[in-house]
């Protein structure tokens, strides 16, 4: 991973120090810092900005040690794509695939894409992501990653 993660999370999750209720339903999850959920958020709640800091660290560490847990092999992926891979389960957690008629669920889901991004073929994985009910609800976001993963390399700054 780089250091460049946590700004690309900032930025794309921006910072709200008042939680709010999720946008589709207008209730739970609620959200405050910088795209935080948890049993704990709710109506009222309100943070300090190092709050929010220290929070965003341990929901990436929870990302990282999920993807360790359940996908270990996005440790061999290029630093570029693995801050993709845990910005993609810091957005929607890791989840689960779908299995006995139930559907899928966050990063695991995306069945056909992981299975292209474990196999090197990043531009078939940049294209499932763009093709997801997920990049809909993201916009930018999903084409900047999808970008980077294509890529492995961040444009000129």
């Amino acid at each position: 991973m780089t250091p460049r993660l946590l700004e690309d999370l900032k930025a794309d999750e921006g910072l709200r120090l008042a939680a709010y209720p999720d946008p589709a339903t207008g209730a739970a999850p609620w959200t405050i810092g910088y795209g935080h959920t948890g049993p704990e958020v709710h109506p009222g709640l309100t943070w300090t900005e190092e709050q929010a800091t220290s929070a965003l660290h341990a929901d990436v560490e929870r990302a990282v040690a999920g993807l360790d847990a359940d996908l270990p092999w996005w440790r061999t992926l290029d630093d570029v794509r693995q801050d993709v891979m845990a910005e993609l389960c810091f957005n929607m957690g890791v989840g689960h695939p779908a299995q006995d008629g139930r559907p899928g669920h966050g990063l695991r889901a995306f069945v056909q894409t992981l299975n292209a991004i474990r196999a090197g073929r990043y531009a078939a994985a940049a294209e499932g992501l763009l093709a997801s009910h997920w990049a809909r609800q993201v916009g930018a976001r999903a084409q900047r990653l999808a970008a980077l993963m294509r890529t492995g390399a961040r444009p000129a700054d």
